[in-house]
This record gives C-alpha cells, structure tokens and sequence, in this order.
C-alpha cells in the first residue's frame, strides 16, 4: 500500500507541514546505543527484562532474530514485548528498537498515566509494504526514539483480531478516503482514533511524529473532540444498523446486474487496476446462474476467471493464486498468497466447471488444491494462512524466470516451448526478469500448433514439475504458520467441494483431517467453545463470530459429501454457540466479538458486507440456511431471516457488496441449490448425477431417506396421497425426461392407517433419460422431485424441490 499523506494533508492544519516537509537532520542510525534499552523508552524492570531473556532463550539455537541491530557476541540488542507472543506477525518486531506493546491493557493503562497519545501498527506478517515501513522506520534508532518518547506504540496482527483492524480500518477510510496495511493510526489513551493513514516513507513520518506530538500538546482538547466525533461514526459505520425490513426477492438479482455492469469485458475481473478477484461477487455470479439459467452471469464469471488463470496473478509453476494484480491485465501480481484466495477461488473454479465441463477450468482448481495440500498443510491436518511476497529480501525473486534460466532447467526443445507458451522475453516483465503467463489460453495455443492439447498439457506437466524441483531449492518466501479456525473453515468446505465435484478422495481426506484438527486442537475441552489461532503447539485467542459461522459452513459441506452425521452435529453445536455469543438480542444479525470480551474497543463492530472474503454475517446466513434445510428446526431459518431482516437496508443500497449474504438467502428461500437438495425438513437427501449415452443424458437420482421415515410410492395405493414424481423444469431449455423407472414399492403398515401403504424407505433410485431438442447444450438440466415424507405418527406437507443438475460435464 503506497503512502497516504495527502490525503491526510487535508485532515489537520497544524500537521500539514508534515506532509512532504524534509525530516530532521541526522535521522539514521546511531551508535553506541546503551544494551537493551531502547532509545526514548524508560529502561524495562528487571522482573521484564527476565521474562524477555527467557523467552528469547526458549527460541532455540535455530532462532533467527528480524532486526539488523545485533550486540557484539551477535545477540539482538532489542528485545521488547512482542517476544513473548505467539503471532508470526508480531514477532517479525520483537527485536526493532521501537518499545512496542501487544494490545492489552497494560499499553492503555500506560498511555492514561502517563497522558501520552497511542501510535497504532496494524499489518500481517506476509505484507509486503509492512515489511518495508519496518525496515524504514522502525528498524531505524532516531524513529524508534521520537516513536518511544512521544507514543505508547502498540502493534497488531490484523489476522489475529479482524474486529480491531475493522474498527480503525473504518477511522482511516473515513479520514484519508482509502485504507490498506501497514495501517497507521494516533490514537487517544482511551483508543479513539484522531489521525491515521497507511505507509509513511521514513522522512514524513518523522517529521510526523513530531508533529502529532505538538498538536497533542497545544491543542489536546480539540484532538479529543476531534477523536469522540470520528468514534462515533465508526460505531454508526460499524453497527450497520437500520429499520429491520424483509429484503426484496429481486435484490440478488439486482446485484448480479450491479457486478455484471462493472465487469471488464475486455480483460476480465471487475473494476480497474489494481484488480482483485472479487471471489464472493464471482461465487454469486456462479450460483445465480445454476440457479437462474442467467447467461451473461455465467459469461462474467468465466471469462474472468479465464483471464485469472492466464495471468502472472496464477502461479504457472506451483499453482495456486497471488493476492492481487497491481495491473489491470492479471500480470504482475502483488506476490503474496492468502489461504482465503485459495479457499474460495478454487469453490469458484469447481462452480465454473460444473456448468461449463471446461477440464481446463477443473484442472486450475486441481493444481491449486494440490499445491495447499502439498505446501500449505501441517503435519497435524491443518492449513497455514499465507506465503510471503518477498524472498532475499526482493519482492517476487522466487517466482520469476529468465530465458537462460529456462533453457538450463529444461533443455533446448521444451524451453522454446515454454518460453513461447508463458510469454517469456530477454528484457522480462517484471524487473529484468519473467513472470509466467499464458499469452493465449491452452486449447488456443495447441491449435496453433498442430499440437493435441493432451499431448500439450503433458508437457507442459513434466515442465511445470521441472521448475517447480528448481524453485524448491530457491530461498522461499516465508510462510505464516499459524492456523486460522475461520480460514481453515474456507479451506474445508473447498477441499469437500472439490472431492464432491472432481471426486478425488485425497481431497475429502484432507477436509476431514483439517476438521478433525480443529475440533481437538482449537475448541474447548467439553465445549463447543472456539479458539481462533493454533501455533507451535498451542492454541490462543478466543474466536469470533466468523470462526463458528465459517467451522460450521464447513461441517455441514462435509456432511453434504460424506453423509457422516456427527458433521451435522457439529454444525448445530457451532450454530448454537455462535447465537449465544454473538447475536444482537436488540436490532438482529451478528456482532463480531462476544460481549465484554475486549473493554478496549471502541465499539462492538457487525460489518455485514463482504470483502476479500465474505463477511461473517453472509457466511452465517448461509450456514444457517444449510441448518435449516437439513434439520427442519425452525430456530435456525428464523435467524437467517432475522440476519437478513437487520440488514435490509444496507442490501437495498447497495446490494452486490452483500453478495455472499444474497447467496445464503436464496438458499434459504429454495432450500439450498445445485444437484443435491434436502426436502421435508431434512428427512429426504436427493442426490442427481448425469452420465452421457449416445445423444442423451442418463439420469441417475437417489434419495436417501431417514431412518423411520418414507415417502409415497409413485403409485400410492390410496388415491388421496401424494405420490412420488419426477419431472424436468420446461420452463428452463428444452429438455425431454422419458423412460423414468421408479424403484419398486414397499408395502407397510402404519399405526394410522389400516390399510397397507406404497412407500419407498431407506435408499432407492430412479432412473430416465435426458434429452434436448435441437442442437443446443444447456448448462444445467433442471428436475422438479415432488414427494411427502411421513412417518409413524405424521405426514408432513407434499414438497416440491428443484434439482439443478450440471449437464455441460457430461455432454
């Protein structure tokens, strides 16, 4: 994130002077620097400095201290807080000169007694741009001491705790019109924020210091005053309260055409440089159009995930995607990679193929889930969170080429191959050298070739495989490798999604793996109580609300593909805890944070909409919906409501930014959505798969039907029951269902009746044969299953579900 000061020159006269003003002389390093102590800070206590030594000490003899400020014997001479905490992101400052505090309140008790302003450090340890603030600013001893004697300094892992970076994310957007990380924010001792940006260059912030330092000591009360009125409208920001009020049935619809209006047609993706994926605008568009049969949808969705893959923002070696493009054509990347990107690109990928049958677009999605199980999981069963952008110090060095490189790995035949293939130059494209990219998409460049594109893409596998063993034996980025409960959650309902459609086992025995891991590593003994972080063998930091709506997602996606019901369970036990801890007793939908848990905060934020990832209120509605879709408990489709009730308002205004959130609710209109449905309450799983044959389609569907309960034969034995019957939607195609075979009938006797019922119980299957008139090839054959589920007491109501069944796989 570049430097934000000018928009911050517009905030505060008296800091304007600041902005582009030449910083002090002599800023740099200074010697002779007593051991230990750090400059402008108050020598620590022996009892902490104690505590600091055992902790270094415990880091072991492979310890590498972050700092370029080392003592004589080649020990750090800095040591603060942050050592005995236990984020990747915090630690990477343990050793800076700058006197940094965790947030708790031993910072804010601190700032009160002392009557000092707060500097707030917000960032994560694979950004870029923090590590450049870091080595500018705080590795350096005059910025260090202006921080230290002005400023309590207090540093965050915004993946740690999202509720804090939400909060001041929300000051600085409203102060500067933008936001990004490293995030900087002045705060009050009370931690009301009343100046803020992103990056600073080392010169203007010192000279910024200096500056909010004077303006809090001439000229407190009205920073002060300034303060409470930017905390409250970051509550009001943050509560995203408003009249509670059904939300419209066309408003996911009116969000499709928002997106689809801001998609490039050209190049892909939505928007301008820099360009991200907008995963929970893509896995809408997606799902609208399995739903809707919406064409120019679908065209959106896969003509920039087309585009994606192409792109330098899609490692071509490894697999698996970069955080961003700085570009508007995908190529140059902000290197990074987040779990989350993975997590919902490749449910989006699998969405794709399933309405396309594109095996080009089911073969990104194999890569980038075999790249995390292959790079990105822990022993225990785990996901880490992401990868670094830099390696040797330079940004992207791991992941780009020369020619010459090329030509040594691989040989002279295959490396002109791949050279043309991935875009390659003499002059590069990214700092001398190469990123990977497909000029042209596969198919394309093997019939330019004359080439079998089977015969291409085994190639292009042996070269991949190649680089990637020489890449391996490069400096690698540095990998954060904390597990996430919420990301992990992602990553689950991905690798079951893909097992589901791919149908690769591997990837539902990594999910449960994952799954089993978090449930005995981050949930409390005996509880359904959530941890949020697991690292180096121990857990930390209680969960937030989109922990339990992420975990149970997850659990219910498992017990989709699995059957297994203690997923099920799980899920209801997730749902309660998360109702119990979060919800909004008053105005509806769910807090962030549990109550009373933080006392520091400034306010308990909700924040509905989504963002790089769906937000924890869209991820709940839909959890939620799944519950009740697969239970039948009114309790959990009440809340969903409730949820999409309180935030109607927000959804009228501006409805693609509650995307994810729309997704749920049309689930919860329609009981879920795609081939596989629950009806009556969850009593009756209907599962439909196509396979071709000739110029048809065969038809197989299988209920599963609940133990103790069944449904009416197709030819009921009394005439005023409801039976059994399967049919194709005419209404979406023109498709022909002939030749259906019901499974034979049981006869039963039930307490009600006297006379012998028609039933179909446990599993059965029926059978037909899909045909289409003329010459065109639907995505998505839509089959209407008409049953009424009853057991030895009642008959629930005669249900109709639609069944929206991918065809394009199978023609």
């Amino acid at each position: 994130m570049k430097s934000s000061t000018s928009g911050l020159c517009l905030l505060l006269p008296l800091l304007l002077a600041s902005c582009g003003a030449a910083a002090p002389e002599g800023t740099g390093e200074e010697s002779n620097m007593t051991s230990e102590d750090h400059p402008g800070a108050a020598p620590y206590e022996q009892e902490l400095r104690a505590r600091l030594a055992e902790a270094l000490s415990a880091k072991g003899e492979g310890y590498e201290p972050r700092t370029h400020h080392f003592t004589d014997d080649g020990t750090p001479r800095y040591t603060n807080r942050l050592i005995l905490e236990d984020s990747p992101y915090l630690l990477q400052h343990a050793h800076n000169p700058v006197d940094w505090y965790p947030w708790g309140p031993e910072a804010f008790e601190r700032a009160k007694a002392e009557g000092k302003p707060i500097f707030l450090s917000i960032g994560y340890s694979t950004c870029h741009w923090c590590h450049v603030m870091e080595r500018e600013s705080f590795e350096d001893l005059r910025v260090a001491r202006l921080m230290n004697q002005y400023f309590v300094c207090i540093k965050i892992d915004r993946e740690r705790r999202p509720d804090i970076d939400e909060l001041y994310m929300t000051a600085v957007q409203m102060l500067t019109g933008r936001g990004g990380w490293p995030m900087s924010s002045f705060l009050t001792p009370a931690g009301e924020p009343f100046f803020g940006g992103t990056y600073f260059p080392p010169q203007n912030f010192s000279v910024l210091l200096q500056r909010v330092n004077d303006a809090w000591t001439t000229q407190r009360d009205e920073l002060l005053n300034h303060a409470s009125q930017i905390a409250a409208s970051v509550r009001d920001a943050t509560a995203a309260r408003g009249k509670a009020e059904e939300v419209g049935k066309e408003a996911a619809r009116e969000a499709v055409k928002q997106i689809v209006g801001r998609h490039d047609k050209q190049l892909g993706g939505f928007g301008g440089a820099p360009k991200f994926p907008h995963e929970p605008e893509l896995l809408l568009l997606l799902a609208h159009s399995l739903r809707r049969g919406d064409a120019e949808a679908q065209a959106a969705a896969v003509h920039s995930l087309d585009a994606m893959a192409r792109g330098g923002i899609y490692d071509q070696v490894g697999g698996g995607f970069h955080r961003y493009s700085v570009d508007d054509r995908w190529l140059v990347p902000h290197f990074e990679k987040m779990l989350y990107n993975q997590a919902h690109l490749t449910r989006a990928y699998l969405a794709a193929y399933r309405l396309t049958g594109d095996q080009l677009t089911a073969r990104v999605a194999r890569q980038t889930l075999d790249y995390f199980l292959r790079e990105m999981t822990a022993p225990g069963g785990g996901f880490y969170s992401a990868t670094d952008a830099d390696s040797s110090g330079v940004e992207g060095e791991f992941f780009v080429w020369t020619p010459e490189e090329l030509r040594e790995v691989l040989g002279a035949e295959d490396a002109a191959l791949a050279i043309d293939l991935w875009g390659v130059t003499a002059g590069g494209n990214f700092e001398g050298k190469n990123i990977l990219h497909l000029a042209q998409p596969l198919d394309a460049f093997a019939k330019g070739r004359n080439m079998p594109l089977d015969d291409l893409l085994e190639r292009v596998d042996r070269m991949r495989d190649m680089l990637w063993r020489v890449r391996e034996v490069r400096e690698h980025p540095l990998r954060d490798d904390k597990i996430v409960t919420a990301w992990n959650g992602m990553m689950i309902t991905a690798f079951a999604e893909g097992a589901d459609v791919l149908g690769d086992d591997r990837y539902l025995q990594a999910a449960i793996k994952a799954a089993e891991f978090l449930w005995a590593k981050n949930r409390g003994e005996g509880s359904a109580e959530l941890w949020r972080i697991h690292l180096d063998g121990s857990s930390s930091i209680p969960a937030l609300q989109e922990d339990y709506a992420y975990l149970a997602e997850a659990c219910l996606t498992l017990h989709d593909v699995d059957g297994d019901a203690r997923w099920l369970k799980r899920a209801e036990q997730l749902a309660g805890m998360m109702l119990e801890k979060f919800w909004d007793e008053a105005d509806g939908g769910f807090y962030m944070t549990g109550a009373g848990a933080d006392p520091h905060l400034i306010a308990r934020p909700k924040s509905p909409n989504d963002g790089a990832t769906p937000s924890g209120n869209s991820v709940a509605v839909r959890a939620l919906a799944m519950l009740a879709a697969r239970t039948g408990e009114e309790t959990w489709a009440a809340r969903a409501n409730a949820t999409l009730r309180a935030f109607a308002k927000n959804i009228e205004r501006y409805p693609a930014g509650y995307a994810y959130m729309l997704m749920g609710a049309e689930e919860l209109l329609r009981s879920g959505s795609g081939p596989r449905q629950y009806a009556a309450g969850g009593t009756v799983k209907a599962m439909a798969r196509l396979t071709p044959d000739g110029d048809a389609l065969d038809l197989d569907l299988e209920l599963a039907i609940r133990d103790g309960w069944h449904v009416n034969a197709h030819q009921p034995l009394q005439d005023n029951l409801i039976p059994t019957v399967l049919s194709v939607d005419s209404n979406r195609g023109a498709w022909k269902l002939a030749g259906v075979r019901y499974p034979e009938a049981e006869r039963v006797r039930l307490s009600f009746q006297d006379e012998p019922l028609a039933v179909y119980q446990g599993t059965v299957r029926l059978t037909g044969r899909l045909r289409v008139d003329g010459d065109s090839k639907p995505s998505v054959a839509p089959l209407r299953l008409k049953v009424q589920a009853c057991d030895d007491r009642v008959c629930l109501r005669p249900e109709e579900i639609v069944l929206e069944v991918p065809a394009a796989p199978a023609f």
